[in-house]
């Protein structure tokens, strides 16, 4: 079992998300940073959906009380095992009663801690993962949980030292398509949003990420009918300010979406801390 010592400032159970049920009003959740939580899983021989524990800026200590080789990846969080230091992107060695520290991130706002053998936590709806706007899932970590550590046998080698991964940018650039309602609002503000600088408001989540800068208009009154959203969606509400939907967002809302993340710029929007700024490109 790993006991939480402390969950630090959120600690949840994550994995891939379930997925084909948002016409059921089901979110898919997930891990925010999927790159980084398939990276995790590879290193330690994981199949990529196993679960894993997302934090969320550091803070937390687990203790295994049996050995296991666990990775740590996405925000480069010092991580210590009885006090040793030990690198991110990189499978470690824990020993049994060992009391594994984590730090706060220098760069990054979530990391991805991988357990050989999965997070065993009961399955809903298809998915070990915790769903913050829902509810469905297990509940946030907190002190003196115990989480179970699946079955090894089978699995893939670990053949990596170390993986090379990219630092994270202090103003990251995140590519965007537009629409599909970028009719909605003046000609002029598709290049509004991708000439200006935007900052993290301290109110953004795993719901979404919600943007201070040069507001958005429009041109149309009124509101959209409710209509389905995907992970990625630049929600505009009225305020003109835009939100970008992560993965506990609702599947469907009624403020227009000028625009929406290519998919690979997902996961480092997810990594945007509260005043971070952050810049688009079409």
């Amino acid at each position: 079992m790993i006991e939480v010592v402390r969950p630090g400032p959120l600690a949840t159970v994550q994995d891939l998300g379930r997925h084909g049920r948002a016409h059921l009003g089901v979110p898919s959740s997930g891990a925010a940073d999927t790159r980084a939580h398939r990276l995790a899983n590879r290193l330690v021989g994981n199949p990529e959906s196993a679960a894993e524990v997302e934090l969320t800026l550091g803070g937390a200590a687990l203790r295994f009380h049996r050995p296991a080789w666990v990775a740590v990846t996405g925000a480069p969080v010092p991580v210590r095992v009885d006090g040793l230091s030990y690198g991110t992107n990189a499978p470690c060695h824990v020993p049994e009663d060992a009391l594994v520290e984590f730090g706060t991130p220098r760069s990054g706002l979530r990391s991805y801690l991988s357990v050989r053998g999965g997070v065993v936590v009961d399955d809903v709806l298809g998915s070990r993962s915790t769903d913050l706007l829902s509810g469905l899932g297990p509940a946030p970590l907190s002190s003196g949980d115990r989480l179970a550590m699946g079955a090894t046998k089978g699995l893939g080698d670990i053949l990596v030292d170390v993986a090379p991964v990219p630092s994270i940018p202090e103003t990251p650039v995140l590519r965007i398509i537009a629409g599909p309602r970028d009719d909605w609002f003046t000609d002029d503000a598709l290049t509004t949003l991708t000439s200006a600088s935007y900052v993290v408001s301290p109110d953004s989540n795993r719901v979404g990420v919600r943007l201070d800068g040069p507001p958005l208009n429009r041109v149309r009154d009124g509101e959209l009918h409710s209509e389905g959203m995907v992970t990625g969606s630049l929600q505009v509400p009225p305020s003109g300010m835009p939100i970008i939907f992560l993965a506990d967002h609702p599947t469907t809302g009624g403020y227009p979406v000028v625009a929406v993340l290519a998919s690979c710029a997902v996961a480092d929007a997810a990594q945007l801390r509260p005043g971070q700024s952050v810049r688009f490109r079409l």
